[in-house]
């Protein structure tokens, strides 16, 4: 995959995100052939063919997508809410754009590897919560949120552990109900006439049917009381797909895709919403720092 250089801040970050759902889609297929479960350290070992970079079995956020996605609804100063904190680059790139970053994270491990990056970070500090979002109104009952922003985990897409409390292990009935409750108590702390915005693809099930989870993202925001107010489609790099779909073309008629869902929506007035924003910030910024390949 070819690295991107993205401005964040005056900070130069190097993004891998473009492709990396597609690692996971390779060892499902693996999985598939072999008919059992590998673990990452398996198929890495013995059953990746690609691009060193899709290797990592954590996919990282796009930067830039992240700093815009701040600059545009979230006012300076502001304070931003993910329930699904995963990955240190959100809450990163927020430091840098003077946004308050408060995430939760089930994973205590995963936790600590946000944490371990913390030093490139600025003032405000992210800050990372180790817990169930479930319980969200709870682990975060002082956060008054500016912006609820977050990519969550695709359904059964890669099971990020073994419990069970992880979203990624239940079936797609259980996890759209821990979605929707998930999103409709973020959204209790978020202020009135903001914005949100979560990034999201439709995955597969184990028949090759989407499950429409773009739809039912939808639906959970309009549950909650939040109104769907715009729609981007973030395209990433083409890598090896049209040679991988291809091959399956003939037999599943299943188109490739290179683009996630950029949903926002707003709670409360849209114009409200815009004004409490703040004047809109456009225009690249020079960079002053490189982070190489610490955002992981």
């Amino acid at each position: 995959m070819t690295k991107q250089q993205q401005h964040v801040d005056g900070v130069l970050m190097k993004s891998d995100s473009g492709n990396d759902p597609q690692y996971y889609f390779k060892k499902q297929e693996a999985e598939k052939r072999l008919g059992r479960t590998l673990t990452t350290e398996e198929f890495q070992r013995d059953y990746y063919e690609g691009p060193e970079s899709y290797s990592s079995g954590t996919s990282i956020f796009d930067p830039v997508l992240c700093e815009l996605a701040y600059r545009w609804f979230c006012p300076d100063g502001g304070t931003i809410l993910d329930p699904f904190a995963g990955g240190s680059v959100r809450g990163i790139v927020a430091s840098h754009c003077n946004r308050q970053y408060v995430g939760v994270e089930l994973r205590q491990e995963q936790v600590d590897a946000n944490r371990s990056q913390q030093d490139i970070a600025t003032d405000p500090q992210p800050v990372w919560h180790c817990g169930d979002s479930r319980t969200i109104d709870r682990i975060c009952a002082d956060v008054q949120a500016d912006f609820l922003f977050s990519c969550p985990p695709y359904a059964d897409l890669e099971v990020y552990s073994d419990n069970p409390s992880d979203l990624s292990t239940l079936s797609y009935s259980e996890f759209r109900s821990a979605y929707f409750e998930i999103i409709a108590k973020a959204c209790t702390l978020l202020r009135d006439d903001r914005f949100a915005c979560f990034v999201v693809g439709d995955v597969r099930d184990k028949k090759g049917n989407y499950y429409n989870f773009v739809g039912d993202t939808v639906e959970a925001f309009r549950a909650a009381g939040l109104n769907y107010y715009n729609e981007a489609i973030l395209v990433t790099a083409v890598g090896s797909l049209p040679i991988r779909a291809g091959k399956q073309f003939s037999s599943s008629r299943k188109l490739g895709k290179t683009h996630q869902n950029v949903l926002v929506f707003v709670k409360g007035d849209g114009k409200r919403a815009a004004a409490n924003c703040g004047e809109c910030q456009f225009g690249d910024l020079d960079p002053a720092q490189e982070f190489g390949e610490v955002l992981q």
